[in-house]
C-alpha cells in the first residue's frame, strides 16, 4: 500500500520550501471549505457574511474559493461571525 505521505515525500521532498508552500496552500483550501460549509449551515449568503465581517460579497467568494491571500485576522473575524471556535494545533 502506498501512503500519501510517501507520495508527498517523493514528489515534493521533505523539509524544504516547496513542501512548506504546498502544505500551507492545502491548509488554506481546507479552511476555505470550512468557511463555506459553516456559512451554509448558518443559512447565510456570502453577502450577509460579508456584512458581518465588513467586506464585500466578492471578497467572501474569494475566501471560500481560496483565490485570495487571507490574513489570520480575517480568518478570526469569519469564524467569530459564524460562531465557530478556532483552534491551532501543532502538526
Amino acid at each position: 500500500m502506498i501512503r500519501v505521505s510517501d507520495l508527498k515525500d517523493k514528489t515534493l521532498g521533505r523539509l524544504n520550501p516547496k513542501r512548506d508552500k504546498y502544505e500551507r496552500e492545502l491548509k488554506l483550501e481546507i479552511i476555505a471549505e470550512q468557511i463555506k460549509q459553516l456559512r451554509e449551515e448558518k443559512n447565510l449568503t456570502q453577502e450577509q457574511l460579508g456584512e458581518l465581517i465588513g467586506v464585500q460579497r466578492a471578497q467572501v467568494s474569494k475566501l471560500e474559493n481560496s483565490t485570495t491571500n487571507i490574513t489570520l485576522g480575517t480568518i478570526i473575524k469569519v469564524f467569530d461571525a459564524l460562531g465557530a471556535q478556532l483552534s491551532f494545533q501543532n502538526t
